[in-house]
This record gives structure tokens, C-alpha cells and sequence, in this order.
């Protein structure tokens, strides 16, 4: 296995907000390098870790308060979902004054996971979600093979394509008959991988559960339990609609994405290269890409929508920065043209500038408010 990438900007913001939060709860789906991160982070301080996966963990429920109180330093916890009831603790370990210990508290997400820091942490937690390789991490020379592998270390560090499609296969396996019973759910892990797999077909398009239901042979209430449960695991991104009352019939629905192209790309049964660059969804894969990629580098707090009109006008991520709005679409082109979508978004939503997203090249202006950059180019050209 090749040596980890070094991610030093999620570790400041980690640390920083280690900083202002006696708690920080760490989540993100298993296997996008949260341990790993963790380890960095405890072997640069002084503290305790704690694996709940592992049977030889001190941690026990019956022993946790005498164990934990004791400690100083940064306190790590991983796989917290396995002892929810560790929240509680936790709490009346954060109220002590002066502050001995801070924690940092790993998981997966999941809705009861989340609620419990919630309602148990509620003013002593700060969130931080994670998730796999971005390419401000791995340069932008491999952004082809971010793009066909995904985002997950292990898959994009594999010494093959094979290795690497192997690696997800085995993922979609192991997440469908461990990880979701593990967070309480059950739901029989065939109907789910139907689910997903339908749901990869549907990627970058707006949902649509009587559809889904229909294809499926079930009820609109289990396709949408279906898809609350992926989302809630990182595992789709549902984006949502922007509404304002601009004289048109507006989508109302989400757009749904596979978060990973790895992973959307494993259950669409593309292997390589070749394969996508021929496969029908090539353009939708590209644009969950360069979306998912586009709202890394966005402002913290910034709210991303879609726009889309039943007359065909549409926007595919419009960002939203206090009274700044700022739109992106998603081009697989060489050189693409100012269409009249563009012009209708930036009349509608009154957009300080759109950005058009695409594969390569060089950065361009199509009009005064209308540039074209290559994704790899992106994050300089929104930070000038």
C-alpha cells in the first residue's frame, strides 16, 4: 500500500477547532481516512486513543466513566456509533472547569448518531465532515484517476485499475452487509443494492420516487427511506432546489449524485478509462465530479443549490455567499459556448459571475460575467 497523502488542511481545521470546542465530532463515511487523520493529529499530542471496533478496547460501558475521567490531553474515540451512549459521558467530562481532557469523536455518520451528539453535546460540539482525496490534495496531474477511482485512499492508492475497482466492489459488499446493520437499520442489503444501483442511473438528475418505486416494484416510502439512509452515510449528496418567486415554474425536486465517481462508477459497471470516456452517462459522471470538487472549495457556510425551470433553463450549482451569488456549470467540452440557459440564470438569480466548469484548457472569459476554467484551475480563479 502506498504511503498516505498528507492532508495538513484538514488537520488545521481539525486542530483549530479542537482549539474552540472542549468536543469535535468527526464524521464521514468509513474508509475516506479518518483514522488516519486522527493518528496524525494524537501523535503531534499528548492523549488516549480508543478503537470501539477493537475487542481489547478498555472502553467498556460498564467501565468508561472510571477509565475516562482520569485522562488528559486530546482524547480520541473512534467508531462512536458503536456506543452512543458515550455522549452522556462525554458531556459531563466537557463541563469541567478547569478543562483536563479534549475529545475528538470518530463515525460514521448516521441520523441517531448525529442527534445524540446533538441533543447530548448540544453548545460543547463542533461538526467536521469528512471525506475522501480532493484534488487540492492529489494534484492536478492525477485528476483523471481521481475521477474514474473516486475519492476513497484505498481505492485511489491501489496499484492497478483492477486493484482498485476490486477495492470498491468489496466496499459496496462490506457497507451494504456490515455497515448498515452496525447503525441499527435494517434493511435487507439486496433491496438496497438494486436501490443504489438504480439510483447511480438517476445521477445528476432530479429525484424522482415514483419512478424509482415503479422500476423497483415497492412504495414511494421505501425508495425514500432508501435514499434518506445514503445521504445520511455521505454516500448520495442530495442538492437542493432553489426557490424564489422569479415568474417560473421552478424543479421543486433534489438532484440526487453518487458522492464518489468511484463508487458511481463500480455500480454503473465501468472498469476503465476507455469505459467511461464511452459510457452514455459520461457527462453526468463528470458534472457529480466537479461539483463534489467545486463545493470543496467554496466558503464555509456558503449554501449550494440547483436551478432549473420547466421551460430548460437551468443552472447546475448555484452558491450562495450572504448577498453574493455565484453560479457553476458543469461542461465535459473543449470549448464550450455561452448558451441561453447561461444568459437566463444570470437574469433570474442575478449571479455576480458564473463560472463554467470543464475537463482542460485555459482559463477564458465567454462574456463580462461569464467565465470558463478548467476544474483543475478552479480554486485560484475564486480566490482572486
Amino acid at each position: 500500500m502506498p504511503s498516505p497523502i498528507p492532508r495538513p488542511e484538514l488537520q488545521r481545521r481539525v486542530q483549530a477547532l479542537l482549539r474552540r470546542q472542549p468536543v469535535v465530532l468527526l464524521l464521514g463515511p468509513r474508509q475516506c481516512g479518518k483514522t488516519t487523520l486522527a493518528r496524525w493529529i494524537h501523535g503531534a499530542r499528548r492523549g488516549s486513543y480508543f478503537d470501539l471496533e477493537d475487542p481489547r478496547t478498555p472502553l467498556r460501558p460498564e467501565i468508561a466513566a472510571e477509565v475516562l475521567a482520569p485522562l488528559r490531553g486530546l482524547v480520541v474515540i473512534d467508531e462512536i456509533q458503536r456506543q452512543p451512549r458515550l455522549f452522556e459521558l462525554i458531556r459531563v467530562l466537557a463541563d469541567r472547569r478547569p478543562l483536563p481532557a479534549r475529545f475528538l469523536i470518530l463515525g460514521s455518520a448516521s441520523p441517531d448518531l448525529v442527534r445524540g451528539a446533538s441533543e447530548s453535546l448540544a453548545g460543547r460540539v463542533a461538526h467536521c465532515e469528512m471525506v475522501g482525496f480532493g484534488l487540492d490534495e492529489v494534484g492536478p496531474r492525477r485528476h483523471a484517476a481521481l475521477w474514474l477511482r473516486g475519492n476513497y485512499p484505498r481505492s485511489f492508492l491501489a496499484g492497478s485499475e483492477a486493484a482498485s475497482l476490486a477495492w470498491r466492489q468489496d466496499f459496496l459488499r462490506s457497507f451494504l452487509e456490515r455497515d448498515i446493520p452496525q447503525l441499527g437499520l435494517r434493511i435487507p442489503a439486496s433491496a438496497l443494492r438494486r436501490f443504489w444501483t438504480m439510483l447511480a442511473h438517476y445521477h445528476g438528475q432530479p429525484w424522482n420516487a415514483a419512478d424509482l418505486a415503479r422500476s423497483l416494484g415497492t412504495g414511494e416510502h421505501a425508495v425514500r427511506h432508501y435514499l434518506g439512509v445514503l445521504t445520511a452515510a455521505f454516500m448520495v449528496r442530495q442538492l437542493p432546489p432553489w426557490f424564489e418567486n422569479v415568474g417560473k415554474r421552478l424543479v421543486k425536486a433534489p438532484k440526487v449524485y453518487v458522492r464518489d465517481p468511484g463508487l458511481l462508477h463500480a455500480l454503473l459497471g465501468i472498469r476503465t478509462r476507455l469505459d467511461l470516456q464511452s459510457h452514455p452517462r459520461l457527462g453526468f459522471s463528470w458534472e457529480g465530479f466537479a461539483v463534489e470538487e467545486t463545493l470543496r472549495r467554496l466558503e464555509p457556510g456558503t449554501e449550494a443549490y440547483f436551478y432549473r425551470t420547466h421551460a430548460g433553463a437551468e443552472l447546475d450549482l448555484l452558491a450562495v455567499q450572504g448577498r453574493r451569488r455565484f453560479g457553476f456549470e458543469m461542461k465535459y467540452e473543449d470549448a464550450p459556448r455561452l448558451t441561453r440557459s447561461m444568459h437566463v440564470a444570470l437574469q433570474d438569480l442575478g449571479l455576480d459571475h458564473l463560472w463554467v466548469v470543464c475537463p482542460g484548457g485555459q482559463p477564458h472569459p465567454l462574456s463580462e460575467r461569464v467565465t470558463v476554467v478548467p476544474l483543475t484551475l478552479l480554486g485560484a480563479a475564486l480566490r482572486r
